[in-house]
């Protein structure tokens, strides 16, 4: 017997809205912030957590838009069995 499960609902609570071309879906927004440069310097790296149903083909230079503000795509990685990804961002 074949198992199915509903993964939208780990997103449902506190995922924003996400549009890539002609997908929409949700996804959730890290932006961790590190000091570098000896200290001297605080950047933030940005990092969208969705579905790799809907956004897991994104490739280098594409754009998407997370909840309102557009950005740009750096790369995109599979997590643990596929079914999510992480998606690293730039915000230009």
């Amino acid at each position: 017997m074949a198992l199915t499960e509903d993964l939208s609902v780990f997103l449902a609570d506190f995922g924003v809205i996400c549009t890539s071309g002609a997908v929409t879906g949700l996804g959730l927004l890290d932006m961790p912030s590190e000091l570098v440069a000896d200290g001297v310097v605080l950047s933030t790296d940005y990092k969208l957590i969705c579905l790799a149903s809907e956004f897991g083909n994104l490739k280098y230079a594409d754009t998407i838009t997370v909840a309102g503000a557009t950005y740009t795509v750096r790369e995109t990685l599979l997590i643990d069995d596929g079914k999510f990804c992480e998606v690293m961002l730039l915000k230009p």
